[in-house]
């Protein structure tokens, strides 16, 4: 019994430590630095500082994979200066009210940070700097990401808060920007078929934050 017991403690502390794992993406090209402050079965809890993106204006479409594709190529086409690849790729997701409606996506890139003090100009893009710390509770999955995915995850990773210190902090940003209620990160490239990495991000503030240790 005392062996099933220490094989149980092992299992447990490696899948703590697979959920607290860098992306393996991020071994290779820069993705912005963050600390996990907390992580349980379902979800981790990151804080992340001082990050900047290139965003796109919302792009209205049925089809997340669609969309996403759009918000690339206009990176790629309005961006007057060539930056170095990063990681994730960012799809802000505002849920249509029905199937066969629109959503609105907007697709975020990071700046690496040789280029953040001056970023490059894109027509059409936004610089987005997250001043301060931001938080984010998250939830991993595998393979290319499908329009169904993206609701089935985000709802898997909704669940897995409830009844924990998280909740409370993560319904509030809800409520305080109900049109972006999650996000997906993409961590590779679409030629990559094996090894891939994408997460759906519930953000929420370090005020929010701050209240669940009080």
């Amino acid at each position: 019994m005392a062996r099933c017991g220490s094989l149980l403690a092992v299992a447990a502390a490696l899948l703590v430590a697979t959920a607290a794992a860098v992306p393996p993406t991020c071994e290779r090209i820069e993705c912005p630095a963050y600390e996990v402050v907390d992580s349980a079965n379902g979800f981790e809890i990151r804080r992340y500082t001082d990050a900047m993106w290139i965003t796109t204006a919302p792009i209205d479409d049925i089809s997340f994979v669609a969309a996403t594709r759009i918000g690339f190529l206009q990176a790629k086409t309005r961006t007057t200066r060539t930056i170095e690849m990063t990681a994730p790729v960012l799809t802000r997701v505002s849920p249509s009210d029905g199937p066969f409606c629109a959503s609105s996506f907007a697709i975020s890139f990071y700046v690496p940070a040789k280029n953040q003090a001056d970023p490059p100009p894109a027509e059409g893009l936004r610089v987005e700097r997250w001043a301060g710390a931001r938080y984010a509770a998250v939830r991993r999955f595998g393979g290319f990401v499908a329009d169904a995915d993206v609701g089935e995850q985000a709802a898997r990773l909704d669940a897995s808060l409830q009844g924990t210190r998280w909740a409370a902090a993560v319904n509030d940003a809800r409520r305080a920007d109900p049109a972006s209620p999650y996000t997906v990160a993409q961590y590779n490239s679409p030629f990559e078929f094996s090894g891939r990495v994408n997460e759906i991000w519930m953000l929420f503030d370090d005020a929010a934050a701050a209240a669940t240790s009080m």
